[in-house]
């Protein structure tokens, strides 16, 4: 007898679907589903499951189905397993003693099923396998009819479930055994077909995931991706291939599937995937930018800058408070733009805040650097935006403004801008060569063994690192501070390199030259004095100047750090000029240089000679240099920042219970006056109202009465829920920490920018570094993001050859 081949159509799922009609007693036509043929070509990647009941008390037997029918219903009921449909509470059955349905049953014996339907128990096994019905009593108890008699089921060996299996050779061990055959035939089968497309589906998604990884991994490192010789006998065929291959030698399943082992069609290694993937992650950070605002108001803070193209680039930062009271900066885009144009900016500004699906109209602060296409009272970018949004007030950042301050404050004392100018001089005469730059830090280290065995010096982990000098920035004011700290550390050190160049006679006669005109101003007790002079005051200011640049400073905060550099800078001018004077005497002694007598009379080059001026060499120095100098300093810090004792500083101030300056009826008249669309009639007296509630609250809490700042007041008020007791009071802590200190954070992507778009990497297009830069910036979202959720979104994004859905049985 010929053996009926089994096809393969049988394991796919059907597309269209047809009604079957089967002739037996009461049927319900079942809708079974046929595979179309030409879809089946094309796809070819789904197991089929057909429709057939499963409720045992509905279901049509598998007698009465079709013959083509009955070997396809058997194989859906196996893989879809016992219908056993669990209830809190089974209903009571009809007898006399009523009983119910126990769902432990079903662990005791696994072929039990359960019909809601007719509240009947049936044998699944049974029902596949059994002859169909003789008539006999009690033949189609466990099949057709179903069983009912649940008290039966707890008489031990009288057991009905226990009589239905019976012995060895029962009608039921017999179709258990067909059940099992069937099921063992089905998994052998169906495993070489599940296998097959499984591992088409696995090694897609495997072969994306590696590609998305290593795409994330270099992006967050800063790396480049493309190699300039890609090409299967290159030795180095760039960053993302030798990524890939360094994954695949460490996993098997990897290799199978990527670079040579991959479809032509499908590698998922070329330019473009590998920047439609940094897209999609680039566009899911900024969504994660977007949920993280929520409803919030925040403030735009923007700067630009040249990148290594010679394309100016606008950065674009929001500041805002995320839902747990914590002040946010986050970096939404980078905008090439082809001017800066008040109007240019503003344009590209909307378009980004619209792309984020952000209004404009929500804006309630802005953050520039002093230049006039920015704070240009009636066509700057800050009147522009003023214009669409009123309640967008400007503020100009702290950090450039004492950046200015402390320029202009060295510039107006001769001595000091002087310094800073021979300083400069004598670092490049140092540091001009490597040679002189090895012969640097080898008299370093013989003066640091000198002075640790002298004990002059501790030791211990991380102390006496060798370092070079550094030279001092035109726009960070903190870079001057460290160019002196290197100074002073290494000055024994630069003196040595001098000497030696001034008297090698290897060198050009100008190198000579200039080695000992730098050495003739370094061993000067003017460049000492002023030296250890501005150190003493820099270690002030550049607290100050760090302070600013944090990302969770308040503008309240900010002006208490400006006033208490002022007083620090205070009691210094009154009390540090005696500590001074012996430090510099010391130094000079130490250094082997010349201490003039301070109590003559001092001539002054730059001025005629006057016989009637007694101006003695230490009141020059104390009261011309160090005097004039720190006063300077004052005046420039309270020029620049006295402007920003406006109403809405005062507003801060005014809004701290901890503080005496805490005026209720003034926060309300402020808040009536600057957010006048964010609080209604109503909601400024529910915030007149909370506002004794609050201050009580506050002063008495063990946990805020100790907290330092508006900011950690915010985040302590949702860490402890009071937040919804005081939910006017904490609307307008929210709009007030909005309110910008400093662009710092712009700058920082201007440095990350930097570090991306570097010479050789010159020609990156604008989307591709505007991509990398939110990626890379915002890394901490970007690590969040989960490679099924990029799969799916690059899945979506184009038809794809291969896809990338797992099969589902």
């Amino acid at each position: 007898m010929k053996r009926k081949t089994i096809t393969i159509d049988c394991f796919y799922k059907p597309v269209v679907a047809r009604a079957v009609s089967v002739e037996i007693e009461n049927p319900s036509p079942t809708n079974i589903e046929v595979a179309d043929q030409e879809n089946l070509q094309a796809e070819q990647e789904v197991i089929v499951t057909t429709a057939f009941e499963r409720d045992p008390g509905k279901r049509v037997q598998i007698s009465a189905l079709p013959a083509d029918q009955q070997d396809e219903a058997r194989r859906f009921y196996i893989s879809e397993g016992p219908y056993q449909f669990i209830l809190d509470e089974y209903p009571l059955n009809d007898a006399s003693h009523a009983r119910r349905f126990q769902s432990n049953w079903f662990k005791q014996f696994s072929w039990l099923e359960y019909s809601p339907h007719t509240d009947r128990a049936y044998c699944l096994p049974c029902f596949l396998f059994s002859k169909k019905p003789i008539g006999r009593f009690g033949s189609d108890t466990f099949t057709v009819r179903g069983f009912q008699n649940w008290k039966k089921v707890n008489e031990g060996k009288e057991c009905a479930f226990l009589k239905h299996m019976g012995n060895s050779g029962s009608a039921h061990n017999y179709s258990v055994g067909c059940f099992n055959n069937l099921k063992n035939s089905m998994a052998h089968i169906d495993r070489a077909v599940i296998a097959q497309k499984e591992k088409l589906f696995a090694g897609a998604r495997l072969r994306l995931t590696t590609t998305i990884e290593s795409i994330r991994w270099l992006t967050l490192q800063g790396c480049p991706f493309r190699g300039h010789d890609e090409s299967i006998n290159s030795l180095n065929r760039g960053n993302f291939l030798e990524m890939v291959k360094l994954l695949a030698s460490f996993n098997k399943e990897v290799k199978e599937v990527v670079l040579e082992n991959a479809p032509r069609n499908a590698k998922y290694i070329s330019s473009d995937v590998q920047k439609e993937i940094l897209s999609i992650i680039a566009r899911k950070v900024q969504k994660s930018v977007r949920e993280e605002i929520g409803n919030s108001k925040f403030c735009i803070m923007v700067d630009e800058a040249r990148d290594e193209s010679k394309k100016e680039q606008m950065a674009i930062v929001l500041r805002f408070v995320n839902k747990e009271g914590l002040i946010k900066e986050r970096f939404l885009d980078l905008v090439h733009v082809k001017d800066t144009a008040a109007l240019t900016l503003k344009n590209s500004i909307c378009a980004v805040l619209s792309d984020n699906s952000l209004n404009i109209q929500d804006i309630r602060g802005q953050g520039y650097d002093g230049a006039s296409n920015m704070r240009g009272e009636w066509n700057g970018l800050k009147a522009l935006v003023l214009n669409e949004c009123p309640y967008a007030y400007y503020i100009h950042c702290m950090a450039h403004q004492l950046q200015l301050a402390l320029v202009a404050a060295s510039r107006e004392v001769h001595e000091v801008h002087n310094f800073f100018q021979h300083a400069n001089f004598i670092i490049n005469v140092v540091s001009v060569s490597p040679k002189r730059n090895d012969e640097l830090l080898a008299t370093q280290a013989e003066e640091i063994s000198r002075e640790i065995e002298l004990g002059e010096l501790d030791t211990g982990r991380g102390a006496n690192h060798m370092s070079s000098l550094q030279r001092p920035g035109d726009t960070r004011w903190s870079s001057h501070y460290k160019s002196i700290q290197s100074l002073k550390k290494m000055f024994g050190a630069t003196v040595s390199v001098l000497r030696n160049i001034a008297h090698d006679h290897s060198v050009s006669k100008y190198s000579r030259g200039d080695a000992s005109g730098a050495l003739r101003m370094i061993i000067t007790f003017d460049f000492v004095f002023i030296l250890l002079m501005m150190e003493k005051i820099m270690k002030i200011t550049d607290v100050l100047c760090q302070t600013l640049q944090k990302k969770s400073i308040d503008i309240l905060n900010a002006v208490d750090s400006v006033s208490n550099t002022k007083m620090l800078l205070g009691d210094l001018r009154n009390d540090g000029w005696e500590p001074l004077l012996q430090e510099v005497k010391s130094f000079c002694e130490k250094h082997e240089i010349d201490i003039p007598d301070l109590n003559r009379k001092f001539v002054d080059v730059t001025k005629s000679r006057n016989k009637n001026d007694n101006t003695s060499t230490l009141h020059h120095y104390k009261v011309d240099v160090f005097n004039v100098a720190i006063d300077q300093q004052l005046i420039e810090l309270e020029d620049r920042f006295g402007s920003q004792a406006t109403d809405l500083l005062a507003l801060c101030v005014s809004l701290d219970p901890r503080l005496d300056s805490f005026d209720m009826e003034k926060v309300c008249i402020l808040v009536e006056k600057y957010y006048p669309t964010d609080f209604s009639n109503q909601e400024r007296m529910q915030l007149e109202c909370q506002l004794p509630h609050f201050q009580l609250d506050v002063c008495n809490h063990p946990e805020l009465k100790i907290l330092s700042s508006l900011a950690d007041l915010t985040s302590g008020l949702v860490k402890l829920g009071k937040d919804s007791s005081y939910p006017m009071v904490d609307r307008l802590l929210r709009l007030v920490l909005t309110l910008p200190v400093s662009t710092a954070t712009t700058e920082r992507a201007f440095s990350a920018m930097k570090i991306v778009k570097t010479r050789l990497r010159s020609k990156m297009g604008d989307a591709y570094l505007r991509d990398y830069l939110v990626v890379y910036i915002e890394r901490d979202l970007s690590a969040m993001i989960s490679s099924n959720d990029i799969i799916k979104a690059f899945d979506l994004a184009n038809s794809r050859r291969c896809k990338f859905k797992l099969v589902e049985m």
